[in-house]
């Protein structure tokens, strides 16, 4: 049989019949030990009623003495006697009886024996009953003594040997029911052993021809998938049999078989995604080569270009100067004068910015952090831009606040960054007609906000705070866009943070808030 399902229902199958035959020959054994067990019991019982009417035969016959020689007789308990004699008669007429109808009786001409005996013994405790009755009516004591005793002595002479038959009889048949028994032990004994070896037997030979094929089929199956896990892939197991491990096998050669094409594939795709990750690693090795190169060459061109700017720069503004302080009349040329002086000066501002932008870049910046009036810093900016703001046609305005606050800054950097952002307002704020430049006190920091009625910031306003950032929808497209992002950096090195926000109360516009720290007297207050 070449199915597995089918060999273990032919195993099953053979199991339940050696379960049945085992069930059936113990309850056979059980039944022939409960049968012994019953007639050596019966023969017992016989063998016990027997002696017992005996018994009784003797108590009757020295009642039916002690009657006769009684001066008054007493025929109550002669006839108690009797009665118990011929009761014990019945029993074992009885008990014999019912022996004769059960199985394994004694033979017919055995039978026949103990119903003669029977019969005769019953005649004879009849006559025994009427020569009693005989004797004891006799009025002569002696006479009626001699007659009782006779009768007994006549009695125990004709039925003795009946009564010792009987129970010899009994007794050859607890012997016969004691050798059936041992008889039967020996036998379940030899049948329990030639049981146990064929169990054995037939343990040996599923282990040989089932047990131990398959489990060195499953060992091979495990060792196989021992060894796919271990990564080797050319494991193939046999597929001879043509049972359900078989199929098992073929399907786990499949398995093995598209598993090791999946790690080709996967080693080659590895292979050329590591060779792309290489070609783009130094295409970005180079590209940062460049950018680096060209971050370099920028930082050197702002720091050449503002100290190339600002030497002539610096004379021009002197050479102003000088030609305001030396003339006295012509006021259209002090006007032109000072018109030029204004313009180098926001130029040289611009300068200013580009040097400390590449400053910034190498950290070589230093603040002069000192106590100094923020509304002071602020009403200084307002000044300096307010000809801007009336150029523009915007009107600039300043809320210092209800009290005067003071910060630990660098009053210069302070004063441009907002300037800075003022200048932002006025250039960039589309539509705007008014900024505003506040003062708040927030908590333990001082809050400058510069806020304008114009368009508001663009979605991606904090991209603004990157260097070189413009914002494409702008009103006046000059400057480098370095404005915010030096904003940004000079607050932070103050330990405070800038933000852009849009206008407060759903109005237009856009909102730059810068935040510092008091200083700590003011934040103690």
């Amino acid at each position: 049989m070449k199915s597995l399902k089918g060999r273990f229902g032919l195993l099953l199958g053979g199991t339940a019949l050696l379960v049945i035959l085992a069930a059936a020959g113990l309850f056979w054994a059980l039944h022939a030990t409960e049968a012994a067990v019953e007639r050596t019991l019966a023969a017992q019982h016989r063998l016990d009623l027997l002696a017992e009417l005996s018994g009784r035969l003797a108590d009757y016959g020295l009642a039916a003495v002690d009657t006769a020689n009684s001066s008054a007789p007493s025929p109550e308990r002669l006839g108690a006697q009797r009665a118990e004699a011929h009761r014990a008669l019945t029993q074992v007429e009885t008990a014999i009886m019912r022996g004769a109808a059960e199985a394994n009786a004694p033979g017919p001409t055995e039978l026949a024996n103990r119903g003669r005996l029977l019969a005769r013994l019953q005649a004879a405790v009849n006559r025994l009953d009427a020569d009693i009755e005989h004797a004891i009516a006799q009025p002569d004591a002696s006479l009626r003594g001699d007659a009782i005793r006779g009768a007994l002595n006549a009695f125990a002479t004709m039925n003795g040997p009946s009564l010792s038959f009987l129970i010899d009889a009994e007794r050859r048949g607890i012997e016969l029911a004691s050798a059936d028994a041992r008889t039967l032990a020996s036998r379940l004994r030899a049948g329990a052993a030639l049981a146990a070896a064929i169990a054995l037997a037939a343990i040996v030979f599923i282990h040989r021809t089932m047990t131990r094929p398959l489990f060195a089929r499953l060992s091979a199956i495990q060792e196989a998938a021992l060894a796919i896990a271990r990564g080797e892939l050319g494991t193939r197991l046999p597929t001879q049999a043509r049972d359900e491990l078989g199929l098992l096998g073929a399907h786990f050669n499949r398995m093995a078989a598209r598993l090791a094409r999946r790690e080709r594939e996967v080693a080659r795709d590895k292979a050329a995604l590591e060779e792309t990750i290489t070609q783009r690693t130094d295409d970005l090795v180079r590209a940062n080569e460049q950018l680096a190169t060209i971050d370099q060459a920028r930082r050197r061109f702002f720091a050449d270009v503002s100290h190339e700017l600002r030497t002539p720069l610096t004379v021009i503004l002197g050479e102003c100067d000088i030609s305001l302080r030396t003339l006295s009349s012509d006021e259209d040329y002090r006007n032109v004068l000072t018109t030029i002086r204004k313009r180098a000066q926001r130029l040289h501002r611009r300068v200013e910015d580009l040097l400390r932008v590449a400053r910034s870049e190498s950290g070589r910046i230093e603040l002069d952090l000192r106590p100094i009036s923020v509304s002071s810093v602020l009403a200084e900016a307002v000044e300096a831009m307010s000809a801007e703001a009336r150029r523009r046609d915007i009107a600039l305005t300043l809320e210092p606040g209800p009290a005067d606050l003071e910060v630990l800054a660098d009053r210069d950097w302070l004063r441009q960054i907002v300037e800075g952002l003022i200048d932002n307002a006025l250039r960039h704020a589309v539509g705007a007609s008014r900024v505003l430049l506040s003062l708040q006190q927030r908590g333990y920091e001082a809050e400058i906000a510069v806020t304008d009625d114009g368009a508001g910031f663009p979605a991606a306003g904090e991209e603004l705070f990157e260097r070189f950032a413009r914002a494409p929808e702008r009103k006046d497209p000059s400057g480098f866009g370095i404005g915010l992002a030096l904003a940004r950096w000079v607050v932070e090195r103050h330990h405070g943070e800038i933000r852009l926000e849009q206008s407060l109360g759903g109005n237009p516009g856009a909102r730059v808030v810068i935040r510092i720290p008091l200083e700590r007297k003011e934040q103690v207050a």
